[in-house]
């Protein structure tokens, strides 16, 4: 195949695939412009997702002090949990195979208490197989899995953030 007719063929395919209809995805947009993240001390979940909003450029994350000006909404972290769940054994009662599990409940509201979005829970789950001769690197796997989950339930949050319309 010649030089030319591969730059043709390049050229339709990137035509075909650039006028499919799709359009490429865009920053979340939020219906507010400042929210306050109330979550425990220690939360790595709320971490991410303050960085998150952040990163979008469009909603400042505030932690009014007096005097401040009230944020336009306060999303609250009602629950945080992990959990190791023992779902495969053999024959002799070893273990094999465990699901991890990440759950967070959260509402949102404006300042004065009306809800926007009630008390919801997001869940993620992943299943892990196990084997005693690699205890190590396992722990390191389940590791790597939960901040995945995590990741996850930020974006899941920040669809649900981003498709509250109205104040």
């Amino acid at each position: 195949m010649g030089h030319s007719r591969r730059l043709i063929l390049a050229t339709a395919a990137g035509g075909l695939l650039a006028g499919c209809g799709f359009p490429l995805r865009q920053p979340p947009s939020f219906a507010f412009s400042t929210i306050q993240v109330v979550a425990g001390p220690n939360s790595l979940l709320a971490d991410e997702l303050r960085r998150n909003l952040g990163a979008a450029g469009t909603v400042r994350v505030v932690q009014p002090r007096s005097g401040d000006p009230a944020p336009e909404v306060v999303l609250e972290m009602l629950a945080e949990q992990r959990q190791k769940v023992v779902v495969g054994v053999n024959a002799a009662g070893q273990v094999r195979e465990f699901q991890l599990r990440s759950r967070v409940s959260f509402r949102l509201s404006t300042p004065r208490g009306r809800e926007l979005i009630p008390a919801t829970e997001l869940q993620q789950q992943r299943d892990v197989s196990f084997n005693e001769s690699a205890v190590l690197a396992k722990e390191t796997e389940e590791a790597l899995l939960f901040r995945d989950m995590q990741g996850d339930l930020v974006q899941q949050l920040m669809r649900r953030l981003s498709a509250v319309k109205a104040l």
